[in-house]
C-alpha cells in the first residue's frame, strides 16, 4: 500500500466531520486543517506518485477509483483556492467513506458563497500557522517540486533532465511529461440533481461552453438552466459543426471568442457536442496559452466512444482529413446516453461502427455483448426508450458503452502521442479516409466498410477462419451499416488513398486487421497496388450474398440531413485523374526519400 493511501486511510478513520457543519467557516477551517492529522494528509498528497500505477492499483484494491482523479489534482492543493480544495477532498473521500465526503462536499459549498472562496489553501495555512512549519515548506516545494506549489496545470507533470560535454557544446536532452483524465458514463448530466458539473465549475464561478448547433437546438436551454440553477455564469459559444466546417477557419474563430472571453488558462472549457466540435474545440484549447484544459460532454455516440477521450485533436486541411491536429485530451470526457434519444436513427448506425471496430479487434466480450443486443440497440436508442429500467437492453446498453470506452481509452492512452502505429483503433480507417468525402459518406458507413474489407484481407491472409470472417461482417450488416459502395469501384481513389495514409503512417501501411480470434489484432504490412485491385474484386462478390447487397441503410451525409461534403469541399479532388495524379506525386516524394 502506498504512503498516499494509508495517509487518505488514516485520515477518514480519525477524521472529525463536526468543523464541517459550523457556519462559522473561519472556526471550520481553523478546527479542519490546523491540525497534525491534517499536515500529515497534505504531505501525503503533495509528495504521492501521482502519475504510477501503483496509486491506481491501490485505489483499485480499495474500491476507490472514483477518487484517483481528485488525487491527482490535490498533489497541487497548496495552491487549489479553498472551495476547489474541499470539493477535491469530497471526491477523494467519498469512495472511502461517505459521511466524510459527504459533509467535505456540503461544507465545499458554505465556502464557496462565503468571502473565503478564492483564498488560497497555502495562503490561508501560513496565516494559523504559528510554527512557519508551511512558508519553510513552501521554500522547500519551489526547489524539490514545484509543481506542487506554482502549477500551470492540476492535470499535467512533465520532467527532463540533460547530459553536456565539458564545453558545453553539445547538450542531449530528454523530455517526459504525464497527464491525466477521467472517462465517465453519466446518465442525464444536465439533471440539476447530477452534480458532475456543478462540482467542476461551481469553484469557477462561471462556465465557458463551446455548444453544436444542433445541440443548442435540442438542449439549448436545458443547459442554461442547469447552470442557472448552481449560480454558474454560462458564457456559451455555438458553433455550426458539419463535417465540412472542420477547417482551421473554425479553429481560428475558436481562439477569438477565447481571447474576448479571457479564457484562462487552466480554466477548463466545456465543449458539448459531437465529433466535429470535439476535434475541433479541443484543437483551439490545445492552442490556447498552448494547453487550455477542457471537459468534454459528448452528445453522439462517435464523440461518446472514441473522438470524445481521445488525446487526438484535429482538423481538416488542403484535403486530408486530420491534417492539423496536436495530442490533447479532455481533462474530464463525459458520456450521456440519453443524448442519444434526439438523433436520427442513421447517426446511431454512424457511430456504432466505431464500437465494432473496438469489439473486432479488441473486446471479445464487446463483441458478443454487440451480437446479444443487435438491432435492438438502435430501437431502444441504448435503453433510453422504449425499454424499462434494468431490463436486459438496458443493461447490455450500459456494458457496451463501458466496454466500448474501456477498450478505446487503454489502446489509444497507451500511445498518447502516436510515436508508433500498431494502433488497434485504427481498424477500418486505412483506405475508408481516402474514399469518405468524394462518396459522401457518412464516417461510420466509410469505416464500416473498411472493417468489413479488412476482414476480408484478413481471411485471404489466413489470419482469421471463414466463420469469423462471416461473423464480422454478419455484425456489421446486422446494425444496417454498409460492406459496399461503389466508391471501391474507383481504384485510382483506393490507391491514392493508400499511397497518403502509408505517408502519414511513417512510410508503413501498417493496417489494423483480426488476427487469430476475433478480439485479437495484426498488422498488415504489404499490400500492392494490383494485389488491392485484385482484392476488391473478390470483397464485391463477396458482399452480393448479403442483405442489400451489402449497402448501407442511410449511408451517405445527405440521407440523415447533413450537407454532402463530396460538393461542397471543392479542394478536396474528386476526378480521377486528379486522384490518379495525386497519387503518382505523393509515390514520387516516398521515392525519392
Amino acid at each position: 500500500m502506498t504512503k498516499t493511501t494509508s495517509a487518505i486511510k488514516a485520515f477518514v478513520g480519525a477524521c472529525d466531520i463536526a468543523p464541517l457543519v459550523s457556519k462559522n467557516v473561519d472556526s471550520a477551517l481553523e478546527a479542519f486543517l490546523g491540525n497534525d492529522l491534517a499536515r500529515d494528509l497534505l504531505l501525503a498528497l503533495i509528495e504521492s506518485p501521482a502519475f504510477s500505477k501503483e496509486l491506481g492499483e491501490d485505489f483499485a484494491a480499495e474500491n476507490a477509483v472514483k477518487g484517483i482523479s481528485a488525487c491527482r489534482s490535490l498533489r497541487s492543493c497548496l495552491n487549489l483556492s479553498l472551495s476547489l480544495f474541499f470539493q477535491s477532498l469530497s471526491e477523494l473521500f467519498l469512495p472511502f467513506n461517505v459521511r466524510i465526503g459527504e459533509a467535505c462536499g456540503g461544507f465545499a459549498v458554505t465556502v464557496n458563497q462565503s468571502e473565503m472562496s478564492h483564498v488560497k489553501v497555502l495562503d490561508y495555512l501560513k496565516k494559523i500557522d504559528s510554527t512557519g512549519f508551511y512558508e519553510a515548506l513552501a521554500d522547500r516545494l519551489v526547489k524539490e517540486n514545484p509543481h506542487a506549489i506554482y502549477p500551470t496545470s492540476n492535470y499535467r507533470e512533465s520532467r527532463g533532465f540533460v547530459e553536456t560535454t565539458d564545453s558545453d557544446r553539445h547538450v542531449e536532452a530528454v523530455m517526459s511529461s504525464h497527464t491525466f483524465t477521467s472517462v465517465r458514463l453519466v446518465d442525464n448530466v444536465l439533471d440539476p440533481e447530477e452534480t458532475t458539473l456543478r462540482d467542476m465549475y461551481s469553484p469557477l464561478g462561471r462556465c465557458v461552453c463551446l455548444v453544436d448547433h444542433n445541440v443548442e437546438r435540442f438542449y439549448g436551454e436545458q443547459l442554461e438552466h442547469y447552470f442557472d440553477t448552481h449560480g454558474i455564469k454560462l458564457d456559451k459559444l455555438v458553433y455550426r459543426a458539419m463535417e465540412v466546417d472542420k477547417g482551421i477557419h473554425t479553429v481560428e474563430r475558436m481562439l477569438g471568442d477565447f481571447k474576448r472571453l479571457g479564457v484562462s488558462r487552466n480554466e477548463p472549457v466545456l465543449i458539448a457536442g459531437g465529433g466535429v466540435l470535439t476535434d475541433t474545440g479541443g484543437l483551439a484549447c490545445s492552442l490556447y496559452h498552448r494547453n487550455t484544459p477542457y471537459v468534454m460532454l459528448s452528445t453522439s455516440i462517435v464523440a461518446g466512444i472514441d473522438a470524445g477521450p481521445s488525446p487526438r485533436t484535429c482538423c481538416d486541411g488542403f484535403g486530408y482529413k486530420n491534417l492539423f491536429g496536436a495530442y490533447h485530451p479532455p481533462v474530464l470526457s463525459l458520456t450521456d446516453r440519453f443524448f442519444f434519444t434526439t438523433l436520427h436513427e442513421g447517426w446511431l448506425r454512424h457511430g456504432i461502427a466505431e464500437i465494432i471496430k473496438m469489439a473486432t479487434v479488441k473486446d471479445r466480450e464487446l463483441f458478443e455483448n454487440l451480437e446479444k443486443a443487435g438491432p435492438d440497440l438502435i430501437r431502444t436508442r441504448f435503453g433510453t426508450t422504449d425499454c424499462e429500467p434494468g431490463s436486459e437492453i438496458d443493461q447490455l446498453s450500459q456494458r457496451i458503452l463501458g466496454g466500448a470506452l474501456r477498450s478505446y481509452v487503454a489502446a489509444e492512452y497507451d500511445n498518447l502521442y502516436e510515436t508508433h502505429q500498431c494502433r488497434p483503433h485504427a481498424f477500418g480507417h486505412t483506405w475508408s479516409p481516402g474514399f469518405e468525402i468524394e462518396a459522401g459518406l457518412l464516417h461510420g458507413h466509410a469505416v464500416a466498410i473498411g472493417m468489413g474489407f479488412g476482414a476480408f484481407l484478413s481471411y485471404k491472409e489466413g489470419w482469421i477462419s471463414d466463420e469469423s470472417f462471416h461473423r464480422i461482417l454478419g455484425l456489421i450488416s446486422s446494425f444496417g451499416l454498409s460492406l459496399w459502395n461503389e466508391i471501391l469501384e474507383n481504384k485510382e481513389t483506393l490507391w491514392a488513398a493508400q499511397i497518403k495514409i502509408v505517408e502519414k503512417r511513417g512510410r508503413n501501411l501498417v493496417a489494423p486487421l483480426p488476427k487469430g480470434e476475433i478480439g485479437e489484432c495484426g498488422y498488415l504490412n504489404v499490400m500492392g497496388q494490383e494485389e488491392l485491385y485484385a482484392a476488391v474484386e473478390e470483397y464485391r462478390s463477396v458482399c452480393e450474398d448479403y442483405p442489400r447487397k451489402g449497402w448501407g441503410v442511410d449511408p451517405l451525409c445527405s440521407d440523415v440531413g447533413l450537407e454532402d461534403p463530396s460538393t461542397i469541399a471543392h479542394h478536396v479532388p474528386t476526378t480521377a485523374g486528379a486522384l490518379a495524379g495525386e497519387a503518382a506525386e505523393a509515390e514520387k516524394m516516398l521515392s525519392a526519400s
